[in-house]
């Protein structure tokens, strides 16, 4: 039996709560020191040898701190662990020809081994005592060949270039315009070949605090994508770009994976299907360890992901399997609740148009199409954020989560959910499937960004209001957290009757949660036109026609599938008219 302790220091409170896990340790009271109080820190101390896995403190514990997990299964020294009682990760994966996609939920690891790939830290094999710190050599011996063999040549004779995740540093660092940042850390030459590609005429001359999130994201990787390097690392490419920029992302590191190596870490299960040859899949549990699979074939190896089951390895991970369901959410035929009127909405510059529209009892209607065509602003008039120029935004009561989260200084999750009045029921419902109970004591301050939009979701969808209008919700969210939002809106708001609008650009998220879609054209920072809410089928259809893409369903579990460019499928798909997979089952969905 492998035993593994861990406590978030982040969220244990320390003499706050007297100690409560050092009272209740049955090896405490039989005169042992299992946990104890370090004395620089204050913070407890859980012995790992001599824990016997009765769970007791963690359930004791008031600040949900404490991670106790029993393993059957051997999974061997870590690779790197980042102090006691602290996340470790167990395994590395290594980049192949092609391109390799990392898949796994939120808190696993996945960072973390592209930070080792990278060399920005070394693997210390579990040894994380600063007095017991392993040397080169003694690191070296502990590798085996192949890790060896990669970490001695990368970054002398193999260069690296890495994409981090949070682009917000980049701005942090860099006082500039995207022309100085191309100029300063990309390839001399690269530059005119690079700004075509990824669509950056327009803002080279901007600096990076003048950028939206879409902008800095394509900005960020452009440098990466325009370096000298020989394997190219990707964490989260596409949080901010809209389905058109990600399978523009996606095609590029295709072709760069013609000649170099390149490794993705994306959440957006169609583009990490369509843009991945292999994939290595983590499991474990968040934020406590995260164990690395061999490298599979990128179909199957998704599909063992949802399913649960690693049949190589002969692991269940999960006890449930993510099913997609085999046709998509129908069209509700209640009535209607609400109605909206035409409306228009001039700025300087850009124009956008609002075709009349009505809600219906317990529908969520999915809002799609490229960046810049108004769809936050469609929202905000909704919302009464923004008045139209013409028309009338219908004035509903309405909880509105905004695109961009701000967290306020100094304020407690907690706080911030005692300082509103909210829907008891839902609250609790949406706190057990987004997983915030054990963020209520955190400030707001000290969350990443997706725990911050899960706080945000909650506090929107707990809110008493006749219109729930939520902007990009599935944002830095993991594969497993967006299908469980999915599961939660479909039922919120099937069983209380009220109404939504979502705007995402995760088409496999849209599919699993609208029932009718908004489709939004035009010309993008110029131009845009809103839709009536139509028939999903119909509006995916006209959707990705524009976007030029096509898409099936998997075989084995019913996912949707973004098709090949050019491909025999695409091509049929597109003579049939037929760019989204059929309202029936067709001999189409039994392709491959």
């Amino acid at each position: 039996m492998v035993r593994i302790a861990v406590l978030d220091r982040k969220l244990c409170i320390r003499e706050q709560c007297g100690y409560v896990c050092e009272k209740v340790c049955p090896v405490n009271r039989m005169g042992k020191e299992c946990i104890k109080t370090e004395e620089d820190t204050k913070f407890p101390l859980i012995s790992e040898e001599l824990c016997i896995g009765c769970g007791i403190c963690v359930k004791k514990c008031p600040a949900q701190c404490i991670s106790i997990v029993n393993l059957k299964e051997e999974i061997g020294t870590p690779i790197y662990q980042y102090g006691k009682n602290a996340f470790r990760i167990h395994g590395l994966p290594l980049p192949k020809e092609g391109v390799s996609g990392l898949v796994g939920k939120n808190g696993i690891g996945k960072t973390t081994a592209l930070r080792i790939l990278t060399k920005q830290i070394k693997p210390n094999f579990g040894v994380y005592q600063k007095t017991k710190k392993l040397k080169e050599p003694e690191m070296l011996e502990r590798m085996n060949m192949e890790l060896r063999g990669y970490w001695e040549s990368a970054g002398t004779q193999v260069k690296l270039s890495y994409k981090i995740q949070n682009i917000e540093e980049i701005r942090e660092a860099f006082d500039g315009t995207v022309n100085e940042l191309m100029e300063k850390f990309g390839e001399k030459g690269k530059a005119e070949e690079t700004v075509s590609r990824f669509g950056l005429d327009k803002i080279l001359k901007r600096k990076l605090s003048q950028l939206s999130g879409g902008e800095m994201q394509k900005t960020a990787i452009a440098v990466t994508y325009m370096k000298d390097a020989d394997i190219y690392f990707f964490d989260e490419p596409t949080n901010y770009l809209d389905i058109a920029e990600r399978m523009r992302v996606a095609i590029l590191l295709k072709e760069l994976s013609e000649r170099k190596k390149v490794m993705l870490v994306e959440h957006d299960l169609a583009i990490l299907d369509y843009a991945s040859d292999y994939v290595y899949l983590f499991w474990g549990d968040e934020n406590v360890y995260g164990v690395v699979t061999g490298v599979k074939n990128v179909r199957n190896g998704i599909n063992e992901y949802l399913s649960g089951f690693l049949k190589e390895e002969n692991i269940r991970f999960r006890n449930r399997e993510i099913v997609f369901s085999r046709f998509s959410q129908s069209e509700t035929k209640k009535k209607p609740r609400f109605s909206y009127g035409e409306m228009r909405k001039k700025y300087s510059g850009f124009d956008l148009r609002c075709d009349a529209g009505d809600i219906r009892e317990g529908e969520v209607i999915g809002i799609v199409g490229r960046n810049a065509l108004g769809k936050s602003t469609f929202v905000k008039m909704l919302a009464g954020v923004e008045n139209p120029t013409e028309g009338d935004g219908g004035g509903f009561r309405v909880s509105y989560k905004p695109q961009y989260i701000k967290a306020e200084e100094g304020v407690s999750v907690e706080e911030l959910f005692e300082s509103k009045k909210m829907n008891g029921l839902v609250f609790e419902e949406c706190k057990r499937a987004l997983d915030v109970n054990r963020l209520v004591l955190r400030q707001l301050s000290d969350l990443s960004v997706g725990e911050l939009q899960r706080v945000a979701i909650t506090l929107a969808l707990s809110a008493e209001a006749d219109i729930y209008l939520l902007d990009e919700p599935s944002a830095f969210l993991d594969i497993e957290q967006r299908l469980n939002l999915a599961d939660l809106l479909r039922k919120v708001f099937s069983d209380s009757g009220k109404t939504a609008f979502i705007v995402d650009h995760d088409v496999v998220f849209v599919d699993a949660v609208a029932s009718r879609l908004i489709v939004f054209e035009g010309e993008q920072s110029v131009k845009g036109h809103a839709s009536a809410p139509m028939d999903k089928h119909d509006g995916m259809n006209e959707f990705l026609k524009l976007m030029d893409v096509t898409m099936r369903r998997d075989k084995d579990t019913n996912r949707p599938r973004i098709n090949k460019p050019e491909s025999v499928l695409d091509r049929q798909q597109k003579g049939n008219n037929e760019y989204y997979y059929a309202k029936e089952y067709t001999i189409l969905d039994y392709v491959r």
